[in-house]
């Protein structure tokens, strides 16, 4: 799954905003998406895939939220 999807997932699942520390560490720990160096998902990448899909995050008293 990708970065997007399962920052989809699990805002969906939490009805609600995470951290986007919160959203790495909770994707690493599920395994829900596993890059291909080997090395977990980073808070990097977490923003970098809110910021690139505008059209569904958006964020709000920093949190990441779904545009629903």
């Amino acid at each position: 799954m990708k970065v997007e999807e399962a920052i989809l997932y699990l805002l969906a699942e939490r009805n609600g905003g995470m951290k986007a520390e919160q959203l790495a560490t909770e994707i690493n720990r599920r395994h829900l998406c596993i890059r291909k160096d080997g090395q977990p998902v980073s808070v990097k990448q977490v923003w970098f895939a809110v910021m690139s899909h505008k059209e569904t995050f958006c964020l709000a008293e920093g949190r990441v939220m779904l545009i629903i």
